[in-house]
């Protein structure tokens, strides 16, 4: 299959923690260096990571898409790393980012914080100044895709990891996607928490998804990109002309025992054929065994009268939980 190529990457959530002062821990944050140092951090392993920052180099895709989670507790030294580490991928140009929820874990600041990703977020016409929050949605033109790119990050109580875009953003989305509305641009929305009903829990899930819904069903979208979940999932939500397509993509940083929660990231290929935008998804997982990544499974979504079938074309060793 020909056609442009992009990678997505979600929940990186990249590791090591810088230092932690005791200070630095006077909020929700305390909560969360428990669990990382408990468990998350045997399972998202900067090895894993890198491993697979270097597959994609070599896969060489026309754009990279990452839908957050750069980060664990949003500690000031977190972004500089996680920024850092995007730059390994590619020129901000060639990587595009938005924000998840542990990238809000506490109300986040501008200076000294998301502002060392602003690259990774400009849109193709902003022109906000370098020391001011920029707004959502964006939106970046390249090649026959436009990536239009979302906020769902809000800081949570504890125990809790829910999304919300808001009325303001949701207002803006609506009059950017009907304006891209054109032959031959295919509109990819990214946004970290999963939309659909079903794909998440009620403790992680994106407060106003109905509203979202009611956008895309209203002025449409080619497809959807999100993460939050850690694993490979697929759904459908209604469009205008029929189902948009919704895929959520594996953590980048699981080591490949995590139960089902398999990480790796995904390599989409798209062409334009006479019922619309076909998709080829292409999974790539760390083979422990060489310390290499490899095909894991290979999926076309394919547009039909009624919506899109997802086909299996090559399975791995293991097949995706939850499709």
């Amino acid at each position: 299959m020909v056609g442009y190529r992009f990678a997505h990457l979600t929940d990186l959530h990249v590791a090591p923690l810088p230092p932690v002062r005791w200070r630095d821990l006077a909020s929700r944050r305390v909560l969360g260096w428990l669990s990382w140092q408990q468990r998350r951090q045997r399972l998202h392993r900067r090895e894993v990571l890198d491993a697979l920052a270097e597959d994609l180099r070599a896969q060489a895709p026309d754009h990279v898409a990452v839908t957050g989670d750069l980060v664990n507790l949003a500690l000031p030294g977190e972004f500089e790393q996680g920024a850092a580490w995007l730059h390994g991928l590619g020129v901000p140009d060639h990587v595009t980012f938005v924000p998840g929820n542990h990238d809000a874990y506490v109300p986040p600041r501008w200076i000294g914080g998301w502002a060392h990703l602003r690259p990774f977020m400009r849109g193709d016409d902003d022109t906000t100044p370098a020391d001011r929050w920029m707004s959502f949605p964006f939106a970046r033109r390249r090649g026959p895709v436009t990536f239009v790119g979302i906020s769902t990050a809000v800081p949570n109580p504890p125990t809790l990891a829910t999304g919300r875009i808001g009325s303001a953003q949701l207002g803006r989305l609506r009059a950017l996607l009907a304006e891209l509305h054109r032959p031959g641009c295919c509109r990819v929305v990214l946004l970290h928490h999963p939309p659909a009903e079903g794909m998440t829990s009620w403790r992680r899930r994106l407060t106003d998804a109905a509203a979202f819904r009611a956008v895309l069903r209203d002025a449409g979208a080619e497809l959807v990109l999100c993460g939050h979940q850690h694993r490979f999932q697929f759904a459908q939500l209604q469009g205008p002309a029929g189902p948009i397509p919704v895929v959520g993509g594996p953590s980048a940083s699981l080591r490949s025992d995590a139960g089902d929660h398999d990480g790796g990231y995904l390599l989409h290929r798209l062409e334009r054929g006479e019922h619309g935008w076909t998709f080829e998804i292409e999974a790539r997982r760390l083979d422990p065994a060489t310390g290499r990544a490899r095909r894991e499974f290979l999926r076309r979504v394919v547009p039909e009268t009624n919506g899109h079938r997802l086909l299996l074309v090559e399975a791995g060793a293991r097949e995706p939980a939850s499709v």
